[in-house]
C-alpha cells in the first residue's frame, strides 16, 4: 500500500493528538500516556474511542492550554519512567550474564556447584569495600546451587548444539574412543571427534560420555559409540579413522568395537576404508617394557616405599638430606599409571644414591643390592633410556598434533636408537649422563656396553613391531607432510594425475616452502579435489587417545570420593565444558534468553503506566 493511501487513510501519527486524545508515539504505535495502554492502527478513529470511552470524563472540562500542560507533563513522567525501566532491565540483563560468565568458570576449575555461593559472598565483600553504591547490582547476580547447576547444563547444551551445527560442514571426521571409571565405579566411555570442513579446517571437541552401569562389551560400547553419531547425526560415510587404547573390546576385529564399526559401515554401503589406530602414547609406554629390566623398577620402589611409607622415616631421610646440602629434599612416590613418573623417581633415585645407601645403612636395611656394580650400572642405563622415552612421551602429548608430525616423531626416534646401539657399542656414551657418570666411577672394561646396546636393539625391534600400522600408511603421510617428494608411481592412482600437476608448479612449491607443511594443505587449489579429500582425511585422524585420558584426569577431580552423588547428566555437562578447545559458550545467546520480557512486543519497547508506575512483565530470570 502506498504512503498516500496510509494518509489519506489517517494512518500517520499526528502531533495534534497529544493534546486533544492524550497519546503519544513510541516506536511504531501510539501508547495513551494515561493508562499507557496502545492501540494496533494508527487510526484517529481508534485512538478518539480509546479516549471518550475511557478518559473523556475525567479531562472534558480542561481547555486546550491545560490540556496541552497535563499532556506536556504526562509525557515527561512517562519518559523518565521508560529510562529507569530500561535501566532495570539492563543491569538484570548484565546480572544474569555475570552469572553465566561465573557459572562457566566453576566447571573448568573442577569445583561443586555450591562454590557459586561462596564466590557470591566473595564479592559482596569485596563490594562493600571497594564500590558500597553497586552492592545491589552485585546481589542481583544468582549463584546459588541449583542455580549454577541449570546455567551448567545450558552451557553444556549450547556447546552441543553448536558442533552440531560445525558438523554439517565435515567432509571427514575421525573418532578416539577410551573407557575409564568414575568414583563410583561406573564405566564411563569417552568419544572425542576431529572434523574437517571443506576449508581444511580443523574442529576438535568432546562428541559424547556415556556412563556404562553393567559390562563393557566390545558390542556394548559400539552401541554407545553408535548412539553418538546417530544424537548428533553425524553419517557414517565420513567416518575415516578411529583410535583406540588397544582393549580388546575396543580392537578385536570380530567382536570388538573396531570390527563392529567395519561391519556397520559395509552395512551402510560406505565407499571409504576405515583406517584404525592403536594410541601411539600407549604403544611407546609398551615399547619400554620390552628391556625387561623390572627387577631395577621393583628394587626402586621397595626403597622409596621404605623412606616414604612411615612418617617417621620420611622426616629422617629429608632431614638427613638438608644436613648432606644435598641438592634434592625428597625422593617422589611412583605410580604406575602416571607413566612419566617411573622416569623421575628413576633418575632421582640415582642422583641421590649415596645419602640413599647411607640412610638405608643407618637403618639397619639390606644394602647388599646397591653395592654391587652390574645393579648401579643397569640403574645409570635405565634413567638414561627412559628419559628418552619420556622426552618422546611429552613430545607425543598435547591438542591439535597432526598424526604425520607424531609418526615423524617416532621415525626419529627409531633412528636415533640405531645410532645409539652402535655408539654404545664402540664405548661412546654422550647421549647417555647416567652411564657416563657410572663408566668415570668404575673401570671402563667392566661397564656392560654390548649388554646394553643389545637392550637398545631390542627396544627398536619392538617399536619396529608395534608401528607396523603406521610404518604401512608412510606414503599417504607423506601425502600430506611433503607431497613434492612422493614417488607418483607409488601414490594412488586416483591422485597420481592431480600429484604431478602438483609437482610440477613453481607457484605452489613456493607456497610450501614459504608457509610449511602444516599449512600447506589450505593452499592447494579446488582445481585438486581428489588432494584436497585426501588431505581432509589425513588432518581429521587421531593419533592417540591423549584427550580422552586427559578427559578422565578431570573426570577424577570432579567426581570425588566426596561427590560420588554426582548425577551423569551434570558429570557429561562438566566435562564438556572443561574439554571444550575450539568452541566457546555463546553467553550473549544465554543471556538474552533469560532477560526480562513484557507483554505485546518486549523486543522493541517496554510500557508502563504513568499514573500507576506498574511494568506489563510477563516474566523474568528468577536465578
Amino acid at each position: 500500500m502506498s504512503s498516500i493511501t496510509i494518509k489519506n487513510e489517517n494512518r500517520s501519527f499526528l502531533d495534534r493528538w497529544e493534546t486533544e486524545y492524550l497519546f503519544t508515539y513510541v516506536i511504531d504505535r501510539p501508547v495513551c500516556l494515561v493508562c499507557g495502554a496502545h492501540v494496533a492502527i494508527t487510526k484517529e478513529y481508534n485512538i478518539r474511542r480509546h479516549y471518550e470511552t475511557k478518559h473523556q470524563e475525567k479531562y472534558k472540562d480542561l481547555d486546550m492550554t491545560q490540556r496541552r500542560r497535563k499532556a506536556e507533563e504526562m509525557k515527561r513522567s512517562f519518559v523518565s519512567q521508560q529510562t529507569m525501566f530500561k535501566k532495570a532491565i539492563s543491569q538484570s540483563e548484565a546480572a544474569v550474564k555475570a552469572s553465566f560468565v561465573v557459572a562457566a568458570e566453576i566447571p573448568k576449575s573442577a569445583r561443586p556447584f555450591s562454590e557459586g555461593e561462596f564466590v557470591k559472598s566473595c564479592m559482596m565483600k569485596v563490594c562493600d569495600v571497594v564500590c558500597p553504591k553497586k552492592k545491589q547490582a552485585f546481589s542481583n547476580v544468582s549463584l546459588s546451587r541449583n542455580t549454577v547447576a541449570d546455567r551448567t547444563r545450558e552451557l553444556a547444551n549450547n556447546l552441543n548444539n553448536q558442533l552440531m551445527e560445525k558438523e554439517n560442514s565435515f567432509v571427514a571426521f575421525s573418532l578416539a574412543v577410551d573407557e575409564s571409571s568414575d568414583a563410583s565405579d561406573t564405566a564411563q566411555l569417552s568419544v572425542f571427534i576431529r572434523g574437517v570442513d571443506s576449508t581444511l579446517c580443523v574442529t576438535e571437541e568432546h562428541l559424547g560420555l556415556k556412563s556404562m552401569h553393567g559390562t563393557t562389551t566390545g558390542k556394548e560400547i559400539f552401541e554407545e559409540v553408535s548412539k553418538c553419531l546417530t544424537e548428533m547425526k553425524l553419517p557414517w560415510e565420513k567416518l575415516v579413522g578411529l583410535t583406540t587404547d588397544g582393549a580388546p573390546a575396543m580392537c578385536g576385529q570380530r567382536s570388538g568395537l573396531v570390527g563392529r564399526v567395519r561391519e556397520k559401515m559395509r552395512a551402510e554401503n560406505c565407499a571409504g576404508e576405515l583406517t584404525v589406530y592403536h594410541c601411539i602414547i600407549h604403544q611407546e609406554s609398551l615399547c619400554g617394557k620390552a628391556l625387561k629390566m623390572e627387577h631395577v623398577m621393583t628394587a626402586v620402589t621397595r626403597v622409596v616405599n621404605f623412606i616414604r611409607a612411615k612418617g617417621l622415616n620420611h622426616r629422617q631421610f629429608k632431614s638427613f638430606l638438608e644436613e648432606c646440602g644435598s641438592e634434592y629434599g625428597d625422593v617422589p612416590y611412583h605410580t604406575e599409571v602416571r607413566w612419566l613418573s617411573r622416569g623421575k623417581v628413576l633418575n632421582r633415585c640415582f642422583e641421590l644414591r649415596k645419602e640413599i645407601f647411607q640412610f638405608l645403612e643407618n637403618k639397619g636395611q639390606d644394602t647388599a643390592e646397591l653395592r654391587e656394580q652390574e645393579f648401579l650400572c643397569e640403574l645409570a642405563f635405565m634413567c638414561d633410556v627412559t628419559s628418552h622415552l619420556d622426552a618422546l612421551n611429552l613430545q607425543l602429548q598435547g591438542r591439535g598434533r597432526i598424526i604425520t608430525d607424531m609418526y615423524a616423531a617416532v621415525r626419529a626416534f627409531k633412528t636415533k636408537l640405531c645410532l645409539w646401539q652402535n655408539q654404545m657399542l664402540q664405548g661412546n656414551l654422550g647421549h647417555f649422563p647416567c652411564c657416563q657418570t657410572m663408566n668415570m666411577q668404575i673401570s671402563t672394561a667392566v661397564f656392560p656396553c654390548a649388554q646394553f646396546a643389545e637392550k637398545l636393539c631390542v627396544l627398536s625391534t619392538e617399536f619396529t613391531r608395534r608401528f607396523a600400522d603406521f610404518d604401512a600408511q608412510k606414503c599417504r603421510f607423506e601425502l600430506l607432510s611433503n607431497p613434492f617428494a612422493v614417488d607418483v608411481a607409488k601414490a594412488p592412482t586416483n591422485l597420481q594425475m592431480e600429484l604431478i600437476e602438483l609437482q610440477c608448479s613453481d607457484t605452489l612449491k613456493s607456497k610450501y616452502d614459504a608457509v610449511g607443511a602444516s599449512q600447506f594443505p589450505h593452499f592447494i587449489p579446488d582445481t585438486m579435489p581428489g588432494l584436497r579429500t585426501h588431505a581432509a582425511q589425513m588432518l581429521s585422524m587421531f593419533g592417540s587417545t591423549y584427550l580422552c585420558e586427559q578427559l578422565f584426569s578431570s573426570m577424577k577431580m570432579v567426581k570425588t570420593s566426596h561427590r560420588r552423588r554426582l548425577t551423569d547428566e551434570h558429570l557429561h555437562s562438566i566435562l564438556r565444558i572443561s574439554s571444550a578447545q575450539s568452541l566457546s559458550p555463546d553467553i550473549e545467546e544465554l543471556a538474552s534468553k533469560k532477560r526480562c520480557q513484557v507483554s505485546g512486543r518486549p523486543s522493541k519497547s517496554c510500557f508502563t503506566s504513568p499514573s500507576s508506575g506498574a511494568l506489563f512483565d510477563s516474566g523474568r530470570d528468577s536465578g
